[in-house]
């Protein structure tokens, strides 16, 4: 199983992104998925994440701003970030809760990062 994260790049405060990430492999099922972030110099905190139903969870930083979403048949989670601003600089990365083919429980599955760099 791996996960393809993209998206990144460089906008100005304000503008917006769309992160896109998609697990591939022998999947049975995905559980939770999610975006993390992590700056400079700081510990990778939850920016949001999304169950299996759809029910989304934002952290206060996030809340208001942007909108995570899912698509089941494709494996994909999505980030759309909008009011940029430059303390969202950071590398973000997905995570899934995955169980693959012909394994009883679920492990968790990380991408490999996307840089976001929000100038002033």
């Amino acid at each position: 199983v791996q996960l393809q994260a993209s998206g990144g790049g460089l906008v100005q405060a304000g503008g917006s992104l769309r992160l896109s990430c998609v697990a591939s492999g022998r999947i049975r099922s995905i559980n939770v998925m999610g975006w993390y972030r992590q700056g400079t110099g700081s510990q990778r905190e939850l920016v949001a994440d999304i169950t299996s139903s759809g029910t989304p969870n934002y952290s206060d930083a996030a809340k208001g701003r942007f909108t995570i979403s899912r698509d089941v048949a494709k494996n994909t989670v999505y980030l759309q970030m909008r009011s940029l601003k430059p303390e969202d600089t950071a590398v973000y990365y997905c995570k899934m809760s995955i169980r693959p083919l012909g394994f009883s429980g679920n492990n968790n599955y990380w991408g490999q990062g996307t840089q976001v760099t929000v100038s002033s």
